[in-house]
């Protein structure tokens, strides 16, 4: 008793408190008591007030657990690292091993056209006697027993909308069964052919061994780069990789790594970024893979795969380009804030690339993923699980019916690949300006392709139409970083309750732990006075 204060009554405790808290109002409670109608009012405004302070604490713990963010821009500038650039001849090469179904693939294309346009092609669109390419370590390969399929024939169909007639090209696929079936038509007949031999040519390749290696291939790169210059500087061997890509060609990509300080940009300006002189003639190798003529480019990332089928421009021949590139970087909070992965180690989904996370990257990898697991097989443009084998309608007749409707469930966000893959927590992207201008001109063609043809052993005599010149260059170091930040942090929440508390009640942290010692009071009363009820009361017996 001497340590702890114990009040005789409830009543008592309350009037302390009220005389005593430094919480405004509640000393109108006890000087008032002998007018009813005052304290009625002060207990209902005190009372008021503290369902005012609670909903609005509701409203700003509500906010807080929803992790809202607020944007920051801020502009930098700083040497920094060239992207990495990515060209492609748009010419994929004819394999020695598949060359004969591709010619039988040719064919079928030839009478397809000639069958919906009326159009003979074989002497204007197909070049049979093209060479074929030779690739170590397949010689001694034995030639598969691969038979095109018949069973997947253009055809033209009509139909009515708005009482209009409208036709649509396209050919038919089923499942394994023959009872679930479905037309992948288009209303483009040129879309329609493509998709088509593009479609054959996927069972075609998948013939073909997982592993190519066509580094040791005749082809030099300046077999494609006439000319390389970077700030200046020629290119070196090093600063390159090549690969092929099954429908845009052989590719070679420039500061791949980015770890080179040969390829720190440290002005900006045309002269200052890298400019390449590039062969543009269309062997027409496979020509119904791609209707387009000249060069693909890509600028993207270090260590980054380029998805060249989805990002990239075409270069035209005979046109000198220049690219001016603006990065802007941003940063992702990820957590609590978003989803968002930093190097794709906390991703569900295991990566078939071997170059850094993309987004891109993880969403092929999931759709390969579900492809092995629902078709059986995978599809040729993308790598392949470990003990997979990619599509051949030879071996799963109904692989295309399978593989279309899985796309379009992708497309349609179906598929739980966006949920899997997220974005990167830190990304960079690259804003594109571009202008064209007639290259070389009608009177320096002339000596430019004599320096040409004595230089690197051009040897043409077209018009202008089997050379591109394009400059790719920094517009302005400056790069725009765009960081993701807490709307309400911690500090600005405890912030905030404190204004509310000020706002309705005029009082500090201190007022609180006076509501709290309060709260103690009250409980320890309880218990003493639950203790003296309960406790059996003892009787004196007085002897006579």
């Amino acid at each position: 008793e001497g340590l702890i204060e114990f009040y005789d009554s409830f009543k008592e405790m309350f009037e302390f408190f009220c005389k005593n808290t430094t919480i405004h109002g509640t000393i109108r409670l006890v000087c008032s008591d002998s007018n009813r109608m005052k304290t009625a009012f002060w207990t209902l405004l005190l009372l008021a007030s503290f369902g005012m302070l609670y909903w609005q604490f509701a409203l700003m713990f509500s906010q807080y657990w929803a992790y809202p963010v607020v944007l920051t821009m801020s502009m930098h500038s700083e040497p920094k690292m060239f992207p990495a650039i990515t060209i492609c001849n748009l010419d994929p090469y004819r394999f020695e091993l598949v060359s004969e179904h591709l010619v039988q693939l040719d064919r079928m294309a030839e009478e397809s056209i000639t069958f919906l346009y009326g159009i003979n092609t074989s002497a204007r669109l197909f070049h049979m006697n093209d060479r074929n390419i030779h690739v170590q370590g397949l010689s001694n390969l034995s030639r598969s027993g691969f038979k095109l399929s018949q069973n997947f024939s253009l055809l033209r169909m009509s139909d009515l909308r708005s009482g209009k007639k409208h036709s649509s090209v396209g050919f038919r696929l089923c499942n394994s069964t023959g009872g679930n079936c479905f037309y992948k038509t288009y209303s483009s007949g040129m879309d329609a052919i493509l998709e088509w031999y593009r479609f054959h040519y996927m069972n075609i390749m998948s013939q073909l061994p997982v592993i190519i290696n066509i580094s040791h291939h005749e082809e030099n790169i300046e077999d494609m780069v006439y000319s390389c210059q970077y700030d200046g500087e020629p290119c070196r061997p090093s600063d390159y990789v090549h690969f092929h890509h099954p429908v845009f060609g052989s590719c070679y990509t420039f500061n791949s790594k980015g770890t080179d300080p040969f390829w720190t940009a440290t002005k900006p300006g045309i002269p200052y970024g890298l400019s390449l002189i590039l062969r543009a003639e269309q062997k027409d190798h496979i020509p119904l893979l791609s209707t387009v003529a000249g060069v693909k480019v890509m600028i993207h990332n270090h260590n980054q795969t380029p998805f060249l089928e989805h990002e990239g421009f075409d270069i035209r021949p005979g046109i000198a380009t220049t690219i001016g590139i603006q990065q802007d970087e941003v940063n992702r909070l990820g957590g609590n804030y978003g989803k968002c992965t930093t190097n794709g180690d906390d991703v569900d989904v295991k990566l078939l690339y071997n170059n850094s996370y993309t987004l891109q990257a993880c969403l092929h990898s999931c759709f390969q993923h579900i492809m092995v697991q629902e078709c059986g097989c995978g599809y040729y443009y993308y790598p392949l699980p470990a003990g997979a084998e990619y599509c051949d309608y030879n071996k799963q007749p109904a692989w295309g019916h399978c593989f279309y409707q899985l796309y379009n469930r992708l497309r349609n966000h179906h598929l739980n690949c966006f949920d899997q893959c997220p974005k990167p927590c830190r990304e960079s992207l690259y804003k594109v300006s571009a202008g064209t201008a007639k290259w070389p001109s009608a009177k320096s063609q002339d000596w430019v392709r004599q320096a040409l043809r004595h230089q690197n052993g051009y040897n043409s005599t077209s018009n202008r139409k089997d050379i591109a010149k394009v400059t790719i260059f920094y517009q302005q170091l400056n790069y725009q970083a765009v960081n993701e930040s807490p709307l309400l942090s911690e500090n600005l929440l405890l912030s905030s309750m404190g204004s509310q508390w000020s706002l309705w009640f005029g009082s500090s942290v201190l007022s609180v732990v006076e509501m709290f010692e309060l709260l103690v009071d009250t409980l320890v009363l309880s218990l003493l006075f639950c203790y003296q009820k309960l406790r059996p009361k003892k009787t004196l017996r007085v002897s006579p």
